[in-house]
């Protein structure tokens, strides 16, 4: 979490978010009200935050990783946005709304790894909730064969349990089953975990929805248990 969270934690006066995410950060906002909701209830938790901000709260809305990716930063600006709030504005009855940075699973996990995101990659969720599966298929098709390195969100639940072993089918079209994948769950947390394994094994991993699969592209490679995908210096320059 960084300094500017827990400054505004600390300024807040109502704190809102999935329950699961306020357990996490307990031990910070000890003292606070707060609002939880359960899975599948954003709107409901957008609109409370939004609710009590209205009415003269100080109040945070807290997300996991960074709140603009996959989170709820864009909830809050869209339900602004459509109801027609103002916000920044300094208008009489508008609201001074801030999107505080995070440091998202794949920079948390990538980290764990070693350098897997050295050059470009690009992030898909599995999850079709509010995507089509289509949608999501054509997304990981053009990735891999463009040669990104690919971050995979949402890869597995107890409910979608088959889309992970799609998504290594439709990979494996465009790339070595020898190509390292790493998979980081609860990064940063006490239930960490960090494991490699190959693209063509990767449906036999222990993979979780805590968890971030990193696959490598054609140059990625393994060293020492760090997963490294090469910039291009030693094409350059004599190291």
């Amino acid at each position: 979490m960084s300094v500017r969270a827990h400054q505004v934690l600390e300024a807040c006066d109502l704190v809102v978010g999935y329950k699961t995410y306020l357990e996490l950060i307990d031990d910070v906002i000890k003292g606070k009200k707060t609002l939880a909701t359960g899975m599948t209830k954003e709107v409901d938790r957008v609109q409370a935050a939004l609710d009590a901000a209205l009415g003269g709260n100080v109040c945070a809305l807290v997300s996991g990783g960074d709140a603009g990716i996959y989170a709820m930063a864009g909830l809050v600006l869209e339900m602004l946005a459509l109801k027609k709030i103002a916000c920044n504005t300094g208008d009489k009855g508008g609201l001074c709304v801030e999107v505080v940075p995070g440091i998202p699973a794949l920079a948390a996990g990538a980290a764990l790894l070693g350098a897997p995101l050295t050059h470009d990659f690009a992030t898909v969720s599995l999850s079709d909730l509010l995507t089509p599966w289509e949608m999501i298929e054509k997304r990981l098709d053009a990735a891999a064969q463009a040669d990104f390195v690919i971050n995979i969100y949402n890869p597995k639940s107890k409910k979608r349990d088959w889309q992970l072993r799609r998504a290594m089918e439709i990979i494996l079209k465009h790339r070595s089953g020898t190509t390292p994948v790493g998979i980081v769950t609860g990064a940063m947390r006490d239930n960490q975990k960090v494991a490699l394994c190959a693209l063509k094994d990767l449906d036999k991993a222990e993979v979780g929805m805590q968890s971030i699969v990193i696959v490598g592209n054609s140059s990625t490679f393994i060293y020492n248990d760090f997963m490294i995908t090469p910039r291009g210096y030693s094409k350059k320059y004599d190291i």
